[in-house]
């Protein structure tokens, strides 16, 4: 992150809470853009890029959900959703609609300074910007027809390539790089997101991984790539 600017976009009709995360990430030295609805979130996506998008879910005009499926349209810019909505139906629905991560408000400065940083520092090294890309080997994780490339950090599939967002790209990576190995939703979720397991992570794992199937498995509900040990984890065989 100290490599380049950060750019963040903040998606909230409240303007106090903008204000404050806008505090917040600038005391990082993060640049903030903010939008009070999702349409202006989609037009200032239209004209620039970001790092990181912290999103609302109850918003005038377009959902939080579906302001989300509309991004996930454009870019795989790692998506934050902060909501006071807190049901497990309500993050299952944010998961579902393309979000990366879901944190409740009222919330924890040192909470939302840590998902910010490790979600920018995935995207980062998933886009190649940052200097830990590359470090890995740059021998070709494959499984069957499914091909991921460290070096360029893209996935293909029957030689087509696969949009996935960072968090995909890095639970795949993950799955491939450790070939046979079984990892819980406990492993899973500490390897990727690095940071403590906690209720209802396992729900999250569980949404990505139905995301990811979606993009590279023929028939999702018969998996042959990603597969599923029951009461024990996820492999690639």
């Amino acid at each position: 992150m100290e490599q380049q600017t950060t750019q963040v976009l903040v998606v909230d009709d409240n303007p106090e809470i903008r204000d404050i995360i806008h505090v917040l990430l600038e005391g990082e030295d993060i640049r903030v853009t903010e939008a009070a609805d999702g349409s202006s979130a989609l037009h200032f996506l239209e004209k620039g890029s970001f790092d990181l998008i912290i999103l609302d879910i109850m918003m005038p005009g377009l959902n939080g959900y579906e302001t989300c499926q509309k991004i996930r349209q454009l870019t795989n810019v790692p998506i934050l959703f902060l909501s006071a909505r807190t049901s497990d139906s309500d993050k299952l629905m944010g998961f579902s609609s393309g979000g990366d991560d879901y944190l409740a408000k009222p919330f924890s400065y040192t909470e939302l300074l840590g998902r910010t940083r490790a979600l920018i520092r995935r995207y980062r090294i998933y886009q190649g910007k940052s200097p830990t890309a590359g470090q890995s080997a740059s021998n070709l994780l494959t499984c069957g027809d499914l091909c991921l490339d460290p070096r360029s950090e893209k996935v293909t599939l029957h030689q087509h390539p696969v949009d996935l967002t960072s968090t995909e790209y890095q639970i795949l990576k993950l799955l491939l790089s450790n070939r046979r190995q079984i990892f819980s939703p406990q492993r899973l979720y500490e390897a990727v997101w690095e940071e403590p397991y906690y209720y209802g992570a396992g729900n999250t794992i569980t949404v990505h991984i139905r995301n990811l199937r979606q993009k590279i498995e023929p028939d999702p509900s018969n998996p042959v790539y990603i597969k599923t040990t029951w009461g024990r984890g996820y492999h690639c065989d």
